[in-house]
């Protein structure tokens, strides 16, 4: 159904960022959005993330949420049954040498010894904002807010 047709506070799934390309958004297992508001040719959805964003309303969507919520506690048990879902292997950067990561090298353990935790090509790799600029940024009424530890 149209975003524009569902009435405000109902919970949507499979949304479209643009009309006619088929649901981006809101796909995951036991996944939702609100509908806040209409305005115009946009309406406000807040994810699940707690972020609002703007859609067009011509844009579809699905009323309800995705089933299966319960898939979060599904244990995987085994490296094999991860490797037969397509997941390689993570190695850590300590237990690498020099040249592949900048946490490896060292007798033993060693701390990083840097200033801050960097990904194999240098790059800061805690609290630092990945998302770079994208064209979807314009539709972002406010970013969700980060759950304190």
């Amino acid at each position: 159904m149209k975003i524009k047709n569902i009435p405000v506070g109902t919970l949507v799934y499979n949304v479209e960022l643009e009309p006619g390309r088929g649901g981006r958004m809101i796909r995951s297992a036991g996944s939702s959005a609100r509908i806040l508001a209409n305005e115009g040719k946009y309406t406000n959805i807040q994810m699940a993330s707690s972020e609002v964003r703007k859609i067009l309303s011509e844009c579809f969507g699905s009323i309800g949420t995705v089933s299966h919520p319960e898939w979060r506690y599904t244990i995987i048990g085994k490296a094999g049954k991860s490797r037969l879902r397509g997941r390689r292997p993570v190695v850590r950067g300590t237990a690498m040498n020099p040249v592949d990561h900048p946490h490896g090298g060292g007798e033993g353990r060693q701390p990083i010894g840097l200033k801050h935790p960097k990904t194999p090509w240098g790059k800061p790799a805690l609290g630092v904002r990945t998302r770079g600029k994208k064209w979807t940024d314009k539709f972002i009424v406010s970013r969700r807010v980060k759950k304190s530890k």
